[in-house]
């Protein structure tokens, strides 16, 4: 058996690009940018950053085009697919994430402008406060392990 299977989580680096096909149906293609930090022998940081090119169909592609934005973050699951086409006289190669499916990254409270919001759903404002979460109080006592029961 062999697999092809990719997963990223990344910034988009452009807006979606909604389409139709000639069949009737959605595709949109978008940029995705993930990075890689380390430490070289020296004990310098450096960092590589990566660019992909992912394409949606159906109604995920749909989704994407509507909640997704330059900035957005976003998880993304698919297969590689590379595809071929001849440009004045030069062939010419182009290898995408064909995605399967996708989760969308946290939202971006504030003016920031990026992550995404539903069109039902008021724009962040000070009218719409979070709710308030319940917390867990802990002693500040030291626990005795001798005074655990099990």
């Amino acid at each position: 058996m062999y697999l092809n299977k990719v997963i990223i989580i990344g910034n988009l680096t452009r807006d979606p690009e909604l389409k139709a096909l000639p069949s009737g149906g959605q595709v949109v293609n978008i940029g995705i940018a993930t990075n890689r930090v380390w430490k070289d022998k020296e004990g310098s940081k450096q960092e590589e950053v990566e660019f992909h090119n992912v394409v949606f169909f159906g109604r995920t592609a749909e989704i994407v085009a509507q909640y997704l934005k330059k900035g957005s973050s976003v998880l993304v699951e698919g297969r590689l697919k590379t595809r071929s086409w001849e440009q004045e006289g030069v062939k010419k190669y182009m290898t995408e994430i064909i995605a399967e499916s996708m989760q969308l990254g946290p939202r971006k409270e504030g003016g920031s402008g990026q992550g995404y919001q539903s069109e039902a759903s008021p724009s962040a404002s000070s009218e719409s406060k979070a709710p308030q979460v319940d917390t867990i109080e802990y002693p500040e006592e030291e626990i005795n392990p001798e005074d655990i029961p099990f």
